[in-house]
């Protein structure tokens, strides 16, 4: 499979894009409504094609990494879209974390018409999809993921076909960003203490880094975001929140009460609320912070 397209050039399909690129042996032909992304991609030497039916006609295998359920199942579904333009000799990958009955819905479709779909949710955020590290989560027909793994084997490190149910991947995505939400909240909250007490982070950082405290989450939230008080987003809280909302989704279809993780829900829903959500998630903490400090003028 030399050509590839890729629909969604922001912060995830950008890079994931560029990676193919650099590779130097596809040609990649690009679809985006973002002229920044779309001037971004043709920087880094990729073709932009002006509509999906072009980029079907340049394509053997499309990539669709998107932020929405909403915006996925209008570029499988609608009118136009990559069902209805396709034909069996593509295959379709979607990189999205979506909700799971859209894997199974955009399935459905694509079988239809013989059309070969996998739904492939990533896990790395920016920094994965930059240096080509991502998890990959695959779920649909094995003998699909191995025709493509050279290609996925590019955009990541850790590949994993985990079955042959199509929504099986997105089910493990949100499983993971469902403790995702877990752990930047405990970062949040873990660090108010050592605030509260005069350690210094950094090197509160350096002891539980090498004891059973560590995470990559802490890693991530305290030594890019954190410590240096940026939140350029590279997973945004409102994005976050989604998924957490498709954990829970996902949770009540199966008869599960998780009290805990709907709690944490409205948390990052109220903070989202409040004008934090295009910001990365690790600004939880300034939120936490300032909370903390609000308290302690209430009790003075």
């Amino acid at each position: 499979m030399r050509n590839i397209g890729f629909i969604g050039l922001g912060n995830m399909g950008l890079p994931m894009s560029k990676s193919l690129l650099k590779e130097g042996k596809y040609r990649v032909s690009g679809y985006d409504l973002n002229e920044k992304a779309v001037a971004l991609f043709l920087k880094a030497g990729g073709e932009i094609s002006q509509s999906i039916p072009d980029l079907v006609n340049k394509s053997e295998l499309i990539f669709t990494s998107l932020p929405s359920s909403k915006a996925v199942e209008e570029v499988y579904l609608e009118e136009g879209g990559l069902i209805e333009s396709s034909h069996s000799q593509i295959t379709l990958v979607d990189t999205s974390t979506v909700v799971p009955e859209l894997n199974n819905k955009i399935a459905a479709a694509a079988e239809k018409k013989d059309i070969d779909f996998i739904a492939a949710p990533v896990s790395g955020g920016v920094i994965g999809a930059e240096n080509q590290t991502l998890t990959v989560m695959v779920g649909g027909p094995k003998q699909v993921y191995e025709r493509i793994l050279p290609v996925l084997n590019v955009l990541g490190e850790n590949i994993f076909h985990v079955d042959e149910q199509i929504d099986s991947g997105t089910t493990v995505k949100l499983i993971n960003n469902l403790l995702i939400g877990f752990y930047t909240a405990g970062v949040s909250e873990a660090l108010q203490l050592a605030n509260k007490k005069n350690i210094d982070l950094d090197n509160l950082f350096a002891m539980l880094n090498v004891s059973y405290g560590q995470s990559r989450i802490y890693e991530r939230n305290y030594k890019t975001f954190i410590a240096n008080e940026n939140y350029n987003p590279g997973f945004s809280l409102k994005l976050l929140r989604k998924d957490l909302g498709f954990a829970i989704e996902l949770a009540d279809q199966q008869g599960l009460d998780l009290p805990i993780s709907n709690e944490l829900l409205a948390m990052y829903k109220q903070v989202e609320k409040e004008g934090f959500g295009d910001q990365d998630m690790a600004v939880l903490y300034e939120k936490v912070k300032q909370q903390s400090a609000t308290k302690k003028e209430t009790s003075e």
